[in-house]
């Protein structure tokens, strides 16, 4: 486990070094108006290409580990290890073609997590068999239909909460790698060790990009970056809750819900002011502790300035992000705590957001 870990760790760290060496040319076409930038100069936005390289990598090590009989290895079929990486490609092509045209909608981005997961149901029969409700699952094992679009709907739309969040140095990032771990760590809980191999492997690609993004901000995640996030951990999610009974279907949901509540609260918010989900604001929760809770920086470089706000402002979300992560670990196996924590999270939410709005920050928070 150590090993794919380093493995993957440094197959990210060479690739992410070398799409910045030679892929900051397609940066210039990044608009330098659209709201949600917050950064100076052309940073390349191929970090998920890099590990996409790196999990591609620990993913077929594996496969090959069963097959050379390598001592001391997680074995993982051949067939298991191409579906995976079949779905990842298919659904982080879309991100990284939007990464370095900036010519496909998010319309067509949604397609491609779509036929994603479809894939994904269809190679790896995934399905959520249980909501953890004894009044519902009675009536939800009737039919197989429920189970299968409630896996679809996970493994597409995971990929664009992600994207949502991706808005600073280091902080979709974080929130992965602590969501890769959690999920590691209930897997090994229930004795599920190429599950959590699965999840180790985009952990350590995760960590070797983070070296060039957090904090100097060398290179973006992207939209590709964020896809494969979401679709491999919301894979991994539907097989530890379809494999093992006596994990909650409530535990992945709080684990993911910061990213989750953050995607539907902004659909609410624009729907209300009469906007399509689609389109892209600065309203949204990471983007208001830039501008409200983040204290100006003092410089006589704008870009450097810049670049202190934006890394100041993710260890705000990685401490709320890390507030739904301990009880989603400590309570994975009892959904009825599981369920109150969620619903804490969303009111807490909820009360920081308009909070926020309307100024009444704590002033031991304005740091």
């Amino acid at each position: 486990m150590l090993f794919l870990l380093i493995l993957c760790c440094a197959s990210a760290f060479l690739a992410t070094a070398l799409l910045i060496r030679y892929g900051r040319r397609h940066a210039t076409r990044y608009s330098s108006s659209v709201p949600q930038r917050f950064h100076a100069g052309d940073v390349p936005r191929l970090g998920g290409a890099g590990m996409l390289l790196a999990c591609s990598i620990g993913w077929i090590w594996m496969a090959l580990s069963e097959k050379l009989n390598v001592p001391n290895q997680i074995r993982f079929d051949a067939w298991t290890a191409l579906s995976l990486w079949g779905v990842a490609m298919v659904g982080v092509t879309g991100g990284v073609y939007e990464d370095v045209t900036q010519r496909l909608s998010a319309r067509y981005r949604l397609v491609f997590t779509i036929l994603a997961a479809a894939l994904a149901v269809w190679l790896l029969n995934l399905s959520v068999p249980r909501l953890g409700l004894p009044w519902v699952d009675s009536w939800w094992a009737m039919s197989p239909w429920p189970a299968v679009i409630v896996a679809m709907v996970a493994i597409s739309g995971l990929p664009h909460a992600f994207n949502l969040i991706d808005g600073y140095n280091g902080l979709a990032g974080i929130v992965a790698l602590i969501c890769c771990f959690a999920l590691a760590y209930v897997a090994l809980q229930v004795g599920d060790r190429q599950l959590a191999a699965v999840v180790i492997v985009l952990a350590g690609s995760t960590a070797g990009f983070l070296v060039w993004n957090y904090p100097r901000g060398l290179i973006f995640a992207g939209d590709g970056g964020a896809y494969l996030w979401g679709i491999v951990i919301a894979v991994a999610s539907v097989l530890l809750v379809m494999r093992h009974p006596q994990v909650s279907p409530w535990f992945p949901a709080l684990l993911l819900i910061y990213p989750v509540w953050e995607t539907f609260f902004s659909i609410y918010r624009k729907a209300s002011r009469g906007q399509s989900p689609g389109v892209a604001d600065a309203l949204h929760f990471h983007q208001l502790i830039y501008r409200r809770i983040v204290r100006e920086v003092f410089h006589d470089d704008d870009a450097r300035r810049m670049l202190m706000r934006n890394n100041r402002t993710s260890p705000y979300l990685w401490g709320f992000a890390i507030l739904t992560v301990l009880p989603a670990v400590l309570f994975w196996n009892n959904t009825p705590m599981l369920m109150a924590f969620t619903a804490l999270f969303v009111v807490s939410y909820v009360y920081s957001y308009i909070s926020i709005i309307r100024f009444k920050v704590p002033r031991w928070l304005r740091r």
